[in-house]
């Protein structure tokens, strides 16, 4: 590994561009060419997104890798990029710009093995609600997202982090009053009015106004509890309520998160009591 902690040099950028933002730029185009394609061909993503069902029966393997960087909607696109800018550029800089790709990319592949295997193979009866239903794909990049909040979580455990609450409380609620009134006629106006919340929320998050951000619920904490606030209640929900939401992926990238930021923590003891020192 390189350095911790060095700011990258001229040769460890391509064209000025680090690779945290190279990596939004990518999944941004990606997401306006599936959703261009998806106009005429509309089983595009089911080549894309990910299928526990069909990776356990050894097909569509690719789809290991392709569906980090496929995003259901912009707002989905939306809230991981600006995850993966903050956790990204931070990561990208304690363990240079080769490393931070090698270990994205690895993160995001063990999340989608982990959800694949789980989902495939015990994605029935209670373990649906669990694991998830096999036969419903997978996509995003939060998988690889929560890898870094793993090894950030073992590197600096107490540097504070703002979790966006709003928009995900929103999308707990809906798929909770589907599921308790689904035939309630309030429903298709509540999926209206979330979506318009999203996008304010979505608005507010930009304009970087500290009394406008607050329409998204950011909650300051530290990056210990991180995982804890953001994995666990869902969990806990989606035993009596299907959420969106990839659990398991989560799970299985802040995993292996955790057993990289241990690694660098025990080769690298003195540079990394350094750096706790300088990001508190």
């Amino acid at each position: 590994m390189a350095e911790l902690y060095r700011i990258q040099n001229k040769r460890s950028r391509l064209f000025g561009i680090n690779s945290t933002l190279l990596l939004i730029i990518l999944n941004v185009i990606i997401f306006f060419i599936v959703l261009i394609i998806s106009s005429f061909f509309s089983k595009i993503t089911d080549y894309l997104a990910l299928t526990p069902s069909l990776i356990v029966q050894g097909k569509y393997l690719w789809t290991l890798i392709t569906s980090i960087f496929v995003h259901a909607s912009f707002a989905h696109l939306f809230f991981n990029m600006i995850s993966l800018f903050f956790l990204g550029t931070l990561v990208e800089k304690i363990v240079g710009r080769k490393k931070f790709l090698k270990f994205y990319l690895l993160s995001g592949i063990f999340a989608g093995l982990f959800f694949a295997l789980l989902s495939g193979f015990f994605g029935s009866g209670i373990g649906e609600r669990i694991f998830g239903d096999s036969s419903i794909s997978g996509a995003g990049a939060s998988g690889a997202i929560f890898g870094l909040v793993g090894v950030l979580t073992i590197l600096i455990p107490k540097k504070k982090i703002s979790l966006i609450l709003g928009p995900l409380i929103a999308i707990i609620f809906q798929a909770v009053f589907g599921a308790l009134l689904p035939k309630n006629s309030f429903l298709g106006i509540l999926d209206v009015l979330i979506s318009i919340y999203v996008m304010i929320s979505i608005f507010s998050v930009i304009s970087f106004n500290p009394r406008i951000q607050k329409i998204a619920l950011p909650v300051e904490m530290p990056f210990w509890i991180l995982p804890i606030v953001s994995i666990i209640p869902l969990i806990v929900i989606g035993l009596f309520v299907s959420l969106p939401i990839g659990n398991t992926a989560h799970l299985g990238g802040f995993i292996i998160g955790i057993f990289y930021g241990l690694y660098l923590k025990n080769k690298y003891k003195n540079k990394i009591t350094y750096l706790r020192s300088y990001l508190k």
